[in-house]
């Protein structure tokens, strides 16, 4: 449809055509609103990859699928051990059994996600490498964020050691209350008499390189290529002293500036770090796969009038989560000083 309209001053006619504002004619360009199943399923699991390796303070939990129906409510179970039978047993007599003890703890799952904002038509039934790249970005965000959480839970356990006991609080550490050997034997001992079981003939530790750099000093330190096949060691395994495998992340919890004064002519407070062991069953958390991390994608133009003119798509992740700690007796967190002290919280 063409119309007539003023003339420039050359008296040629300036003709208007109404069908510029039609749709795009190329149908090349996809414009489907929602992912594939199979594409969900593909970036989903890229997202899963990029964040596994991050969840360092979720590598010992038990693990559970999170609630169906989008219930917000999950159940773990404490099991309480049994204790030694030494009554010898009578012939033909059937001896009364020991009931099972299970303390049930009901935990409310929460949901945790962040977005980014592209300006790209994204393909919807094929691979777009727009959405791997972010997905493998965001995957990294994903994984640092649900490992905060239960990082944050887990530092709030009851079972706690400040270095080798020379002191009875975190703001009475110094920088020489490090990490030692001696620290480490006593969370051990801990461990043993609250008959906490080992994870693969071995208690865990989660170590911050600030600490693992006074740590392994010590003669009595083992490297992890002494010990362990390249196939055998964790993701971050440094190596092992006293019984105890350490994991390394730069993500062990910080209590910035919570100790003593540095000294007598500084009053700045020096940094507070804590090393959690593990034996197994102290805590639990929701698994990440099957919906408990998912990637999700809305197309360009999908917003509706938030985005008027179909400048915007966006890329996200979404996870539903919760960590509890089931029996502290099976953990213990060991607050020292370091060598190291930059004030700044992780």
């Amino acid at each position: 449809m063409y119309l007539e309209s003023m003339t420039y001053a050359a008296d040629i006619p300036f003709v208007l055509d109404l069908h510029m504002f039609d749709a795009n004619p190329n149908t090349n360009v996809t414009t489907q609103s929602t992912l594939s199943a199979e594409m969900k399923t593909f970036y989903d699991k890229n997202l899963i990859e990029n964040a596994s390796p991050l969840l360092v303070h979720d590598r010992w939990a038990q693990k559970r699928d999170i609630p169906r129906n989008g219930g917000k409510k999950i159940e773990f179970r404490k099991y309480v051990q049994l204790g030694k039978s030494l009554t010898p047993l009578t012939e033909g007599v059937t001896p009364d059994g020991q009931s099972l003890s299970v303390t049930k703890i009901e935990a409310e799952v929460k949901q945790y996600g962040n977005y980014v904002t592209v300006s790209d038509v994204l393909q919807m039934t094929t691979i777009d490498n727009t959405i791997v790249e972010t997905t493998d970005l965001i995957g990294g965000q994903a994984g640092t964020s649900l490992d905060t959480i239960s990082r944050e839970v887990l530092n709030a356990g009851t079972n706690v050691q400040y270095a080798e006991g020379q002191v009875s609080s975190r703001a009475a550490l110094k920088t020489e209350h490090k990490l030692t050997v001696r620290a480490v034997k006593m969370a051990v001992r801990t461990l043993k008499k609250q008959l906490a079981s080992k994870i693969d003939g071995s208690y865990w530790a989660i170590i911050h390189p600030d600490v693992a750099f006074d740590l392994t000093e010590d003669p009595n330190w083992i490297d992890v290529h002494k010990y362990a096949k390249p196939e055998e060691i964790f993701e971050g395994e440094i190596g092992k002293l006293a019984g105890v495998r350490f994991i390394e992340t730069t993500e062990a919890k910080i209590f910035a500036k919570a100790g003593a004064a540095k000294s007598s002519s500084d009053a700045t407070k020096i940094d507070v770090y804590s090393t959690l062991f593990f034996g197994a069953n102290a805590y639990a958390t929701t698994k990440i796969e099957g919906a408990g991390l998912q990637t999700i994608v809305k197309q360009l133009g999908s917003a509706g009038t938030a985005d008027p003119l179909n400048q915007r798509a966006t890329i996200g992740w979404k996870a539903t989560k919760v960590t509890e700690i089931l029996s502290n007796e099976y953990m213990v967190r060991v607050e020292t000083g370091s060598t190291y002290s930059d004030g700044a919280a992780n």
